[in-house]
């Protein structure tokens, strides 16, 4: 652990000894899902000494800690970008956060924009895999033996036991759910029609500016992940519509009600599974 992360770690220790299992990161236009949260502490990014502050349109940037249901959670309401002048480190510095707090779970939640044909503007996804292979790899540099390997195994970076439960609860609320790979790429403009045409050549279902990196360090120090993309625009060369921040914003508000259910469902049911 980082003196960075030592540090912040102590600050919120000093403000609550809550200890939550699950940890949420709330993308674009989804951050009213923390209405849902029963709260125990809420601590803005910037009361923490040397963290980064959300300045994405739609990203509060606060942790929230409380219960969903029974299930201690600690929700990341804003996530911050590499887009935003962070560096990699500054960006997954969140997640190490709530792991060092004690989130053995981490779901990720983002708004992409759709490459697969079978998607429509509000789909709802289930990341199976991911690409992200043109942003830099938050792990580069000194590697830490007692949080994770130097190498270690990306063949299943979400969780398929969390797949699945994720299946359930979208049966259970009768919530559609597409399934699909995800691309990181660094932002913030979107994507060309010739970038798009190559991320569906290479595998992409879909494409976004966060996630991966998140994932790729939350499996490193033995996190188990779950991600859900919210379609919130087709991508630049299937749609025919110029594509703006605005758009992203009020395909998450239409889209709150039946994701809303859906994560507060899933993470009862990630409670249960004890």
């Amino acid at each position: 652990m980082t003196e960075r992360v030592s540090n912040a770690l102590n600050m919120v220790r000093g403000l609550t000894p809550f200890v939550p299992k699950v940890a949420v990161t709330l993308g674009s236009g989804l951050g009213n899902f923390a209405k849902n949260i029963r709260v125990e502490c809420e601590i803005p990014y910037r009361d923490i000494p040397e963290f980064p502050v959300s300045t994405a349109p739609g990203h509060d940037g606060r942790f929230i800690l409380g219960y969903v249901e029974d299930v201690p959670v600690i929700c990341m309401k804003g996530r911050i970008h590499y887009y935003e002048g962070y560096s990699m480190e500054e960006v997954v510095l969140p997640l190490r956060l709530m792991a060092g707090l004690g989130a053995d779970t981490l779901i990720l939640t983002n708004a992409s924009g759709g490459i697969n044909d079978s998607y429509q503007v509000g789909s709802l996804v289930i990341l199976t895999d991911q690409i992200a292979s043109f942003v830099p790899n938050p792990l580069i540099g000194k590697n830490d033996a007692e949080e994770g390997p130097r190498f270690h195994d990306m063949s299943a970076v979400y969780d398929k036991d969390l797949q699945a439960l994720l299946k359930k609860a979208g049966e259970e609320e009768n919530i559609p759910l597409k399934e699909g790979v995800y691309c990181q790429l660094t932002g913030p403009s979107f994507e060309t029609p010739a970038e798009i045409r190559m991320l569906k050549t290479i595998g992409a279902d879909m494409v976004g500016m966060s996630t991966a990196v998140e994932a790729n360090v939350a499996r490193h120090i033995g996190l188990r992940v779950a991600g859900v993309s919210l379609i919130s625009n087709l991508a630049s060369g299937i749609s025919k519509e110029k594509l703006s921040e605005e758009d992203v914003i009020l395909a998450g508000k239409e889209a709150e009600p039946r994701f809303e259910r859906l994560i507060k469902t899933f993470i009862k049911k990630i409670g249960e599974e004890e």
